[in-house]
């Protein structure tokens, strides 16, 4: 049975069981089917949610759901040619509501996001680039940053890109020295490859307890496939790899296979969407991927390139202009100023042009001109990808300063630590918060100090702070912004 049709039927089973107080649907189980990767709930909405499990073999796993007037029973069907994972929609919820759950011996809870006229406060957590340049789990701490995550209590929390490294591998000793998990894998060539990395990721403990507690956003970058990728730069030609194979469809298909995605039937492999959480807070998650141009190729004004591709980029446009949210977050896996791109012979993999004309400068700033013109401000940007901190205010259009966007990028969660000063001028920056250059990390514990997410909290009043912490839970920057 297919995704698609399978989260049809799982719908209208939750749509069943959410009838009336007490109402359940009972369904048949198979007898000791294990939950071996944790429990992740994702893309929440005032009404909805998706919810993911893998198990040890194929079968059924019952869900159990409480809350509200929401109690009942659902199934999870899983299958080998998903690597025994399955997702089900959660229908007829609550909004605003706190909901518990167990499937199997795993037990968790999510909150669903309040109706979109509710002033509700939030707090977002977000960060990415796990197991990264063989620093991986660690054979003590696993990933501690995840603990310190879930600490801080966050309604929601954005995997922001580069959630495995399916183009590395984890040795026995990792790149700061310390004993680690050994991944037992190089790089994904298959389908069975791709799967390896995200099992190893998922098995930490410390993940899947955050992920037990909160409400998930993933999202994904090149890693999740193989560096710097795109439709146009998906194929390797030096081993392990097979000349002429595309890796984006595979690595496509494992990341579905491992997120909860509310997907339309009608748009199978579609990953940008809009989530709204109350009065205040829209997000905005891009996919900077599957459509954009070769990094190689030039971007000019009279020949734009494309990172997001026409679709997105009408549906950006549209969404932003119709969204009512006090502030609008967008989730871009690429910044907008660091140079990314690696090597740089490849061309540019972010935003910014920096040294070249292979960014794709001239797409952004059509978005933020749509946005400037149509009186889009309170405006976020967040992202992760460049293995450093940094914050930035932009004054794009030096004829109109009163026009601000913020940019926050984090990283990474556990992975390596590249500290890099240089930015692209062309959105006039102003640094807030940015790296030294010259520090340098060989220890483990030098490493576990330069690990970081970012944080967004919104007042019921629509004041928004953002910060980036490190693993020891210290704020290192903190940006108070009261919307215009």
């Amino acid at each position: 049975m297919s995704r698609i049709t399978y989260l049809a039927l799982a719908a209208a089973v939750f749509a069943l069981a959410g009838t009336g107080a007490g109402a359940s649907v009972r369904t048949a189980s198979h007898d000791g089917l294990v939950v071996t990767h944790g429990v992740v709930v994702g893309d929440v909405t005032a009404d909805s949610a998706v919810l993911w499990a893998r198990a040890d073999r194929e079968g059924t796993l019952k869900v159990h759901l409480s809350g509200g007037k929401h109690h009942g029973v659902g199934r999870l069907d899983v299958h080998s040619a998903d690597d025994y994972t399955g997702q089900v929609v959660l229908t007829g919820l609550r909004s605003d509501t706190t909901y518990r759950y167990r499937v199997g011996s795993k037990r968790g809870s999510f909150k669903t996001a309040p109706e979109a006229d509710a002033g509700a406060p939030l707090r977002l957590a977000f960060g990415g680039d796990i197991s990264g340049q063989n620093v991986c789990r660690d054979a003590g701490e696993g990933f501690p940053i995840m603990e310190t995550i879930r600490a801080r209590r966050p309604d929601v929390f954005v995997g922001l890109g580069d959630m495995i490294y399916a183009d590395n591998a984890c040795e026995p000793v990792g790149l700061y020295g310390n004993a680690q998990v050994p991944g037992g894998f190089g790089p994904a060539t298959n389908l069975a490859g791709f799967w390896a990395h995200w099992r190893y990721n998922r098995a930490d403990a410390a993940s899947q307890r955050l992920l037990a507690s909160t409400n998930y956003v993933g999202v994904w970058d090149d890693h999740e496939v193989v560096n710097d990728f795109g439709p146009l730069n998906d194929t390797r030609s030096t081993p392990p790899y097979t000349p002429g194979v595309h890796l984006l469809p595979i690595g496509l298909e494992a990341f579905l296979d491992y997120t909860p995605i509310a997907i339309a039937p009608n748009t199978p492999k579609r990953l940008y969407r809009s989530l709204r959480w109350g009065k205040h807070v829209e997000l905005f998650v891009l996919d900077t991927r599957q459509y954009r141009d070769a990094n190689i190729a030039s971007d000019s004004p009279d020949r734009p390139k494309t990172m997001l591709g026409r679709e997105q980029l009408t549906w950006l446009k549209e969404s932003l202009a119709a969204s009512d949210a006090t502030w609008k977050v967008i989730v871009s896996s690429v910044p907008m100023s660091i140079p990314t791109g690696f090597p740089a012979t490849g061309g540019r993999d972010g935003w910014a042009n920096f040294d070249q004309t292979t960014g794709f400068e001239q797409e952004l700033l059509e978005i933020l001109r749509f946005m400037e013109q149509g009186g889009i401000v309170n405006t976020l940007w967040l992202t992760t990808d460049v293995h450093f901190a940094e914050t930035f205010r932009y004054r794009p259009f030096p004829a109109n300063p009163d026009f601000v966007v913020h940019e926050l990028a984090t990283g990474p969660l556990n992975a390596g630590i590249f500290p890099n000063a240089a930015f692209d001028p062309t959105l006039n920056p102003a640094v807030l918060f940015g790296p030294d250059p010259a520090a340098t990390v060989t220890t483990w514990e030098q490493a576990k100090d330069g690990f970081n997410f970012g944080t967004v909290e919104v007042d019921r009043g629509g004041k928004l702070t953002a910060a980036i912490v490190n693993t020891a839970g210290q704020t290192q920057f903190s940006l108070t912004l009261t919307p215009q």
